[in-house]
């Protein structure tokens, strides 16, 4: 019998709420129906609202993970973190003004506002999963060239912080594709150790972007976030 597959759980980057991008979505400008919805006034997921945003690296971090998660019993295996709230699923409700306050965070280790409900919340994942008796692997599906996610992420999770090894010296773009493309193969990428990984590096050959990997839904071209 092959070994049990490990529990794992997916951390995403949030998508950058300023920009061009955020004023067509959330100043009125946008005559697409996302924009519509919450011009209304209207509550849209956060994965739905962030996936716009950051169009397809976003995408294809959600996509992927929403794939390959195994979470232990009780934990979420897909959470997103935001500059204000902690960790919150793809499926959060969010409004105009909860995406605003997201643009009006900063994403410091040091920035209480920012890191306090992210300690937090890491904190509750392990207590949850240690009523099952695992401590599952986390992988971070983000910047790690910085500290803005792992040295929090590192203090909490320490060797079980992971992160794909095709990410180094990719952009996002390439980031995205590569994503898109592995969870729609079913091949999941090999992950290395936040913590001992050398997380800066030559840039590996592109992912080519193909006009597949854009949602029909999005009416502007892609851009970036963490």
């Amino acid at each position: 019998m092959p070994p049990p597959l490990p529990t794992r759980l997916f951390l995403l980057s949030p998508a950058h709420c300023g920009g061009k991008r955020a004023e067509l979505l959330l100043g009125g400008q946008g005559r697409f129906a996302l924009a519509r919805r919450l011009e209304a006034g209207e509550t849209v997921a956060l994965g739905e609202a962030f996936s716009f945003l950051s169009g397809l690296y976003f995408r294809g971090k959600l996509t992927y993970a929403a794939r390959f998660a195994r979470p232990p019993a009780g934990v979420l295996g897909v959470q997103v973190i935001t500059t204000n709230r902690g960790l919150l699923p793809p499926d959060a409700p969010v409004t105009t003004q909860d995406l605003r306050a997201f643009a009006a965070g900063a994403i410091h280790p040091l920035d209480p506002r920012y890191r306090a409900p992210l300690v937090r919340d890491l904190a509750e994942i392990d207590r949850v999963a240690s009523l099952a008796g695992v401590q599952p692997e986390v992988v971070l599906l983000g910047s790690v060239a910085t500290g803005k996610y792992v040295d929090v992420l590192l203090e909490v999770v320490g060797d079980r912080l992971v992160f794909p090894a095709d990410f180094v010296g990719r952009g996002d773009m390439s980031r995205g594709a590569l994503l898109l493309r592995a969870a729609r193969a079913d091949q999941e990428l090999t992950y290395v150790p936040v913590a001992t990984t050398v997380r800066r590096g030559k840039r590996p050959p592109k992912a080519e972007v193909r006009d597949a990997d854009y949602s029909a839904n999005d009416p502007v071209a892609s851009t970036a976030d963490g």
